[in-house]
């Protein structure tokens, strides 16, 4: 016993070190990769080393995180990936949002009495699964910008998979925090648990089954998952779920389509920034708070005033408002896009802000092309991960990618876990008769708030890339972020590090320990309702500075940069 207890001690110091000598930033004048975990960057850079491009080098970091980060992400779920073409400038973006099945109707998560489920009553089992889309984004990204062989992507992943890797302390604080729900799930603790329990820190997680479905698909393409046996494994585990079976046919995934759309794009002040469009209300929404906050002088006020984080607060409760009445999947709902971020209406928006005092009320606005929708209550995710890679030709990818939930719906299919996607719907189909923007409906996307992010200066260089984890506060990880670097002039590494906010009904949440909590009383003093809260954010970033480029990653993880 006493040996075992010193060789977990060991392999804990050991990976202890293994992270404080792994830089959370790293400087490249080519290549540079930024996860929220080392063995995923380290993955990325070795398909960069091996000739590979930004994307060859992005879609081996999504599939080592499949193996590495199950709780956040992986091929049983979906993304958005931005891609920024170094040789032409132009920039193009991928919709892996996962699907709802053909079976799913705006009453999937209401009880017998039309009351809406619990949150944890409805993600557990089959019916929150939805048709994932990261396999369908990677083999479209791979086919339109890849340059090393598909198979070759797969061999980090396969090898973690097969060779094991250590838990580190949050997958550890993950497991814990489940073991409970667990109980129903045997697939999922063969994997994860050890002598009746989860896998603690320091101790080794081998995933053969994973391994198995990854060389399916590394020598057969994605048919094998959507159409060969790996999609039969979903559909069996989905349709014989221990809680909440459900259906996820053949014909759901042989129908899936990873989209082609336009980024959306707009200035402020003198930079260009992109982002994803609907179904992610990620750069809607942070476009609106920065076209906002355009008429201010963040730059004079900086980062210790407490005005600036007012001013900041009070965007952020507008554009959500707009965001929670307006933003659903444009295919199937008409979406304002133009109207949220005309700059006239903007500019309206923004003279409900005073530097003096906070409103006290947030309502939604009306921009032009709106149609009327409910305003009801959606759940948040928090299960996952932002990466970005840029390689010496200019490339460069900014990627997010979830499995909604920590551990998506907890199911396993071929060694990987399921999506819990569709509980990003609105449980509430509709209010007073006046349908949700957001209501589940067969085949649709469910709103997400992941905001990969792409800046450029007035130049047409890229300066930026980031994204962030976090749920619903991934928007303001990224717009804190931004701010920090645009208007503060912090490199990427100090703006991840600022303190993080959000809010919860009209009150402002200040995270704990930082600057920001210090800033209660002048804020209070302002008008505002504050309160502590912890914050977590997983923000990553790749950024041009005058020495060339520099990787960082969110102190708050465990995520590093690392140079080529």
């Amino acid at each position: 016993m006493k040996d075992r207890e010193g060789s977990i001690s060991m392999m804990l110091r050991f990976l202890a070190l293994l992270i404080l000598l792994l830089p959370m930033s790293a400087q490249a004048r080519d290549g540079v990769v930024s996860t929220a975990n080392p063995l995923a960057s380290e993955a990325g850079r070795e398909i960069l080393q091996a000739g590979g491009n930004a994307t060859d080098a992005a879609m081996g970091v999504m599939l080592a995180l499949t193996v590495v980060e199950p709780q956040s992400s992986g091929i049983g779920g979906g993304g958005f990936l931005l891609y920024h073409d170094g040789k032409t400038g132009r920039i193009a973006t991928i919709d892996g949002r996962e699907t709802a099945p053909a079976n799913a109707q705006p009453d999937r998560f209401l009880n017998p009495d039309g009351t809406p489920m619990a949150f944890m009553q409805a993600v557990p089992g089959g019916l929150s699964v939805g048709v994932p889309g990261n396999i369908a984004l990677m083999a479209k990204a791979h086919a339109r910008w890849g340059k090393l062989s598909w198979a070759r992507l797969f061999d980090p992943a396969i090898r973690l998979a097969e060779q094991g890797y250590v838990v580190t302390p949050i997958l550890a604080g993950r497991l814990a925090m489940l073991a409970k729900i667990w109980a129903d799930f045997p697939e999922a603790r063969a994997i994860y648990w050890q002598d009746g329990r989860p896998k603690q820190a320091g101790e080794r997680v081998v995933n053969p089954a994973l391994a198995a479905t990854l060389r399916r698909i590394a020598a057969a393409g994605p048919d094998a998952f959507y159409k060969g046996e790996v999609g039969r494994l979903i559909s069996e585990a989905v349709a014989m779920a221990p809680r909440n079976p459900s259906a996820l046919t053949a014909a759901d995934l042989a129908a899936y389509k990873a989209i082609d759309r336009a980024a959306l794009c707009a200035p402020y002040r003198v930079w260009r920034i992109c982002g994803m469009g609907p179904p992610s209300s990620g750069a809607t929404t942070v476009l609106s708070m920065l076209g906002m906050l355009e008429r201010f002088d963040m730059k004079g006020l900086g980062k210790d005033s407490p005005v600036a984080w007012h001013l900041i607060g009070e965007a952020m409760l507008l554009a959500y408002a707009d965001r929670d009445r307006y933003l659903g999947d444009r295919d199937f709902v008409e979406v304002p896009i133009k109207g949220l971020l005309d700059r006239r209406y903007l500019r309206e928006r923004s003279a409900l802000i005073s530097a003096d005092h906070a409103r006290g009320d947030y309502p939604a606005g009306k921009p032009a092309g709106a149609v009327a929708f409910a305003d009801t209550p959606a759940p948040d995710e928090h299960g996952t991960t932002h990466f970005v890679v840029r390689d010496g030709a200019g490339n460069i990818v900014s990627m997010t990618s979830t499995v909604e939930g920590p551990f998506g719906s907890q199911l396993i299919a071929g060694g990987m876990f399921l999506n819990n996607e569709l509980t990003d719907f609105n449980f509430l189909p509709e209010k007073d008769g006046v349908p949700a923007a957001n209501r589940v409906q067969a085949g649709k996307r469910p709103l997400s708030s992941m905001a990969p992010t792409i800046v450029y200066d007035a130049k047409g260089r890229v300066v930026l890339a980031l994204g962030s984890a976090g749920g619903k506060r991934i928007i303001m990880h990224v717009a804190k972020t931004l701010i920090g670097v645009l208007d503060w002039g912090l490199d990427a590494s100090a703006a991840i590090a600022l303190p993080n906010i959000y809010f919860q009904g009209k009150a402002l949440l200040l995270e704990k320990g930082t600057a920001l909590e210090a800033m209660a009383p002048a804020l209070t003093k302002l008008g505002h309702v504050v309160s502590p809260a912890d914050l977590d954010s997983k923000v990553n970033a790749v950024q041009l500075t005058k020495s060339g480029w520099h990787g960082a990653a969110d102190p708050r993880s465990e995520g590093v940069a690392l140079a080529e």
